[in-house]
């Protein structure tokens, strides 16, 4: 015999259906700032508990995470490189750019500062005066957000640079890159993220290119401390916007599309923008929301 099943119900599972669809986990590829700065760490459980979704993070540069995007590996990305984003929505691997916050990036130095760049209002000038003086400068060098704002900023100085090509190993896997670098023994490209950047740039007594958040976090939220200095700040050069890409199913039917959709919409929310708004280090932000002002 037939069974047959009431209008009704029929109509309220076929609504639930995105809702369960999104339930379980999501794997999201994201700039190493965001997780040592210590902001997922707040953001993530909150998430999870609205919607009872896990996220599975993978911290990496941008480079790196937009290759996941592009690979399908993972259902949604949150990174900081604009353009770099816009041409993975256009290439067709994401389905929308959602802007989710900001900060900026700061050029550190040891309080000696013996290329005297402390107070300048001109990201690319002080990075001249580096290389004039020779001063050690240490590069995160792994096709990070870090490190495509850095070269944006050696191209408006008028050291040489040239292109270089090397390689980064993330998650086991060999990835060769091309960036381009001034020339000489003072400048370290060390193919690592932002931690291990301020500390070897410490050890070095070097200059170092990082955002704000993650400087704050090593500076104030450890017991060891970061002897490194915010030497310039300010220049419109160094404004760092990080956006949150789902992975476009259209491409990878596989992704979690429901579960990265509700991620997008709920960091954008007023209760994600908020979380991000109060995330504060001996009362200083680390960023500032974009989506709800």
């Amino acid at each position: 015999m037939k069974k047959f099943f009431p209008l009704g119900i029929l109509i309220s599972l076929f609504l639930a259906l995105p809702c369960l669809a999104a339930e379980g986990e999501i794997k999201m590829s994201t700039t190493t700032s965001t997780q040592a700065s210590g902001l997922l760490d707040v953001l993530l459980p909150a998430f999870t508990a609205d919607t009872g979704i896990q996220v599975k993070v993978f911290a990496k540069g941008t480079g790196a995470a937009l290759r996941d995007g592009t690979d399908g590996n993972v259902d949604v990305i949150f990174v900081h490189a604009p353009d770099r984003e816009e041409k993975f929505v256009a290439d067709g691997y994401g389905t929308k750019r959602y802007a989710v916050m900001h900060n900026d990036f700061v050029i550190l130095g040891p309080p000696s500062d013996p290329a005297g760049v402390k107070g300048l209002a001109n990201a690319a000038n002080a990075l001249e005066k580096i290389a004039g003086a020779r001063a050690i400068f240490v590069s995160r060098g792994d096709d990070s957000g870090t490190h495509t704002k850095e070269q944006d900023i050696w191209r408006k100085t008028s050291v040489p640079v040239k292109e270089n090509r090397g390689s980064i190993t993330k998650s086991d896997k060999v990835i060769q890159i091309t960036y381009l670098a001034p020339e000489g023994g003072w400048y370290l490209s060390i193919g690592q993220g932002m931690g291990k950047a301020l500390t070897f740039a410490e050890e070095k007594q070097g200059y170092c290119l990082a955002d704000r958040g993650t400087y704050l976090k090593f500076k104030f939220g450890r017991d060891q401390g970061l002897d490194l200095e915010v030497l310039v700040e300010g220049d419109p050069i160094l404004f760092n916007l990080y956006g949150v890409i789902p992975v476009n199913p259209a491409k990878f039917p596989h992704v979690n599309s429901a579960g990265a959709n509700a991620f997008a919409e709920w960091v954008t929310s007023e209760k994600g923008q908020k979380i991000i708004r109060d995330y504060r280090l001996l009362d200083r932000p680390l960023f500032i929301p974009e989506a709800v002002k």
